[in-house]
């Protein structure tokens, strides 16, 4: 009767910590990691479409996303680096930038982070008053030109697509002037033209063209190979006819594009989990945000120069976007 009571006893306490072992597997599995999303200003794009998205992949996935109103790209990448986020929406030239430690990064080599997904364009517009004689981008030359705030990606986007021209630093009168004040000075005919990068068509834009004419520049073929040639984070990308008074014919530019970086540290399956939501949840972003409507899983994976996570990386191969 005593070797069956301990038996039974010990019987008892194998199927006990089965149970436990087993509850416990279960809650580390439900557990979830914290994602800190960083955006932009309460009032961009980056903030209104980071919640949208964030709310999305919530409700998806059941890991917890906060999100955080911040600096935008540069600003983004240091809070990643920091470990005081662990998503965030940045430009994916600026992310070359500190990728490599070069121009807005200069001394600053920043390899903490990885791509999840490119997720819409950043047009680069270049608008000019044709009352002075300004036609292509090579016509800039000797002419007053706002190339954006000083130290800005827009302000090395400039230089880049002029140095494409052979443009130099010298060869224009630069003003740094933001894109509302840019568009004021060129109505007020203080400068000849000015560099906008943003989605297109852009406010700024369509307000100025209601009162004055102005052409937005053509980054022609051959141009924009060469572009992109040197600086691998640009796609060519066509403004539609129409999209400001005036405008009868489709222009080509470039763009950057706004991405998800995500830190180095998130696990895999996490990452994973994010990627694949967020395009399985195009539908809802859609009705969420307008720039929903240009994220498609070709478009997410060029013009990225930065590795992808690999939970990314995982689902961008499964559905055959990388090879």
């Amino acid at each position: 009767m005593k070797r069956a009571g301990v038996t039974a006893l010990v019987l008892f306490l194998a199927i006990g910590m089965g149970v436990y072992g087993r509850g416990s597997e279960q809650g580390q599995a439900q557990k979830k990691e914290q994602v800190r999303m960083a955006t932009g200003g309460s009032a961009g794009t980056y903030y209104s479409f980071g919640s949208a998205v964030g709310q999305i992949l919530t409700e998806k996935t059941e890991i917890p996303i906060t999100i955080q109103s911040t600096g935008a790209s540069k600003a983004n990448i240091q809070l990643i680096d920091a470990g005081e986020a662990e998503l965030a929406i940045v430009q994916n030239d600026v992310m070359d930038y500190a990728w490599r430690g070069v121009d807005l990064f200069n001394g600053e080599k920043t390899n903490s982070f990885s791509t999840m997904a490119a997720l819409y364009a950043e047009v680069c517009q270049v608008v000019a008053n044709p009352a002075s004689g300004i036609r292509t981008i090579a016509d800039l030359k000797g002419k007053n030109v706002s190339v954006g705030d000083a130290g800005s990606g827009t302000e090395f986007n400039a230089w880049q697509i002029m140095e494409a021209y052979g443009i130099g630093v010298n060869d224009i009168n630069k003003q740094n002037l933001s894109f509302a004040a840019s568009a004021d000075a060129l109505r007020d005919n203080k400068i000849d033209a000015f560099f906008c990068v943003a989605g297109a068509p852009t406010p700024a834009i369509i307000d100025l063209a209601t009162s004055k004419d102005v052409v937005v520049l053509d980054v022609d073929d051959s141009h924009a190979a060469q572009l992109i040639g040197k600086y691998p984070f640009y796609t060519q990308f066509p403004i539609p006819a129409g999209s400001y008074r005036g405008q009868r014919g489709e222009i080509k530019t470039v763009a950057v594009k706004a991405t998800f970086i995500v830190s180095s540290k998130l696990s895999e399956d996490t990452v994973y989990q994010l990627t694949k939501n967020l395009f399985e949840s195009k539908a809802q972003i859609e009705a969420a945000h307008v720039k929903g409507k240009e994220l498609t899983i070709s478009y997410a994976v060029e013009g990225i120069s930065v590795p992808f996570h690999p939970g990314a990386d995982k689902y961008l191969r499964e559905i055959g976007a990388l090879k």
